[in-house]
């Protein structure tokens, strides 16, 4: 039937004549689809319906490769990448990207709730909601543990190890020598409201200083929140050079904060002062990644380049610039012992520097998506762990010190950041397409501790506290969350490298 199909589909679907793709004035619906058998009024939604069957996705986006069956998707989608929000509520004014959302949002306002369970009569303003309360009536349990097999309804409901009824999971944990794993919260301790936080996954808007202040790029502007004594503040608004911000990052003093912009300048602030100190230019598109080593501020732009200056002296110690990317330059980190650092862009690949060469001393190019997440494990020396985007959806583990592969696990969603604790093999990592989720690994064994879920949009921003206890996170539904993730008790042991 699929051969059938797709030779139909080949042939007898380009000779419909031009003038029988208009509007259909009378109703008749002549258009049959032959795998479903669904009609149409029009043969231009007839070729739509089909690449639900055949699979073919012509139109691509060419910010980050994801492809779509139709035209009006793409566009909806690219707004993702602009920023843009043309629908807006007029009870509150918030916007949203597409018009399905604020329909669905403007019933939070009404009360409306249209979809209706047959079995119950309980009514429900979302579609999927009315889905997976069907399931309560149907016994459908699509969501499978791999370890026991056990059933869930709801993929939220899968629960960790520890907690299960598995006797086979149970056993394991009883017979194990390790450490109890420490109790990680569900729910975030704080929520706040982050109003025009981009949802564009090569920015970098959210960083956490080590003097326990907040840095976030919204719109036009970069605000400061200390959380030592709640205090929030403006520190700069770009609106009047008509530029916007792209990324924000701490020195590890937590003294200047860099900003990136979407014009390609480079400023530095000093927080307590509330001062411009120097403005760096160089690039020729907006700068999304930035990382300081001392007083050496390394810059990454869509321009494709890494430039890197001497804030003290940056118009007398001419600036290194490290080409080698073929795409935009999404994610900047560097080495715990500060002699390398690592850079991950659009172009699928994860390179590492060092402080002398020009040239990257080590390649990678097994991820299939942009390597937006990158994190240096303080533990194990030379351990680099990065993650690919929506075609990937892997975290990699490289030794760069013999530059092998070491694990790889499959995320089943887009990997848009990555970062360790502080004083444990752990790391935690935020995802976007499909599940917009938080999850917590162990290290070497790639067990997960921990699900979080909140946010309702990518969660494209991350940073850890000083303390290395709690974290921050990110996303495009405009707001930001703190979550207690990590215990402040340092791990006695350590891991050779190879393990």
């Amino acid at each position: 039937m699929r051969a059938e199909f797709s030779s139909w589909t080949s042939t007898s679907l380009k000779t419909i004549p031009s003038n029988l793709l208009r509007m259909n004035p009378t109703g008749e619906k002549p258009y049959e689809c032959e795998e479903c058998g669904k009609l149409f009024s029009q043969g231009c939604n007839l070729k739509r319906h089909l690449r639900i069957h055949t699979g073919e996705k012509p139109y691509r986006c060419e910010e980050c490769s994801r492809q779509f069956s139709h035209q009006d998707r793409l566009t909806s989608h690219m707004r993702c990448h602009t920023g843009e929000k043309p629908y807006s509520c007029e009870e509150c004014s918030k916007k949203f990207s597409r018009s399905d959302k604020l329909q669905i949002h403007i019933r939070t306002h009404t009360g409306e709730k249209p979809y209706r369970c047959e079995q119950c009569s309980r009514q429900f303003s979302r579609s999927d909601s009315l889905k997976r309360h069907i399931q309560t009536h149907t016994g459908e349990k699509p969501h499978r543990c791999e370890e026991c097999s056990s059933g869930f309804s709801l993929l939220c409901s899968m629960k960790t190890p520890t907690r299960k009824k598995s006797q086979k999971l149970q056993d394991r944990y009883l017979r194990s020598p390790t450490k109890q794993t420490h109790k990680i919260f569900k729910n975030p301790f704080k929520v706040l409201h982050a109003p025009e936080l981009q949802d564009d996954f090569y920015l970098n808007l959210v960083d956490w200083s080590a003097t326990n202040t907040l840095s976030v790029g919204l719109g036009t502007s970069v605000y400061l929140w200390n959380l030592n004594d709640s205090q929030k503040t403006r520190l700069c608004d770009l609106s009047c050079n008509g530029d916007s911000v792209t990324s924000v990052n701490w020195n590890e003093r937590g003294n200047l904060v860099a900003v990136g912009t979407q014009k390609g300048y480079v400023q530095v602030w000093d927080a307590m002062a509330g001062k411009r100190i120097s403005v760096l230019e160089g690039h020729s598109a907006r700068v999304g990644a930035l990382a300081w080593n001392a007083d050496i501020l390394s810059s990454g732009s869509r321009d494709r380049l890494v430039l890197q200056r001497d804030v003290r002296t940056p118009s007398v110690v001419p600036e290194r610039r490290l080409a080698g990317h073929s795409h935009e330059v999404c994610a900047l980190k560097y080495s715990p012992d500060h002699q390398h650092l690592a850079s991950g862009a659009n172009d699928n690949k994860l390179f590492v520097w060092n402080l002398t060469s020009v040239n990257p001393v080590q390649q990678y190019t097994e991820h299939l998506a942009a390597v937006r997440a990158i994190a240096w494990s303080p533990h194990q020396r030379g351990l680099l762990a990065s993650g690919g985007g929506t075609a990937d959806r892997c975290i990699r583990f490289w030794n760069t010190l013999t530059c092998e592969p070491l694990k790889c696990v499959d995320t089943g969603s887009q990997v848009c950041n990555l970062a360790w604790s502080k004083h444990a093999n752990e790391l935690v990592s935020t995802h976007g397409f499909s599940q917009n989720q938080i999850l917590v690994w162990k290290y070497p064994s790639l067990v997960q501790v921990a699900k979080l879920m909140g946010h309702s949009y990518r969660v494209l921003y991350l940073a850890m506290s000083p303390d290395g206890k709690a974290i921050v996170t990110g996303a495009g539904d405009e707001t930001l969350r703190l979550w207690n993730v990590f215990s402040k008790t340092r791990s006695h042991s350590k891991r050779n490298l190879t393990e």
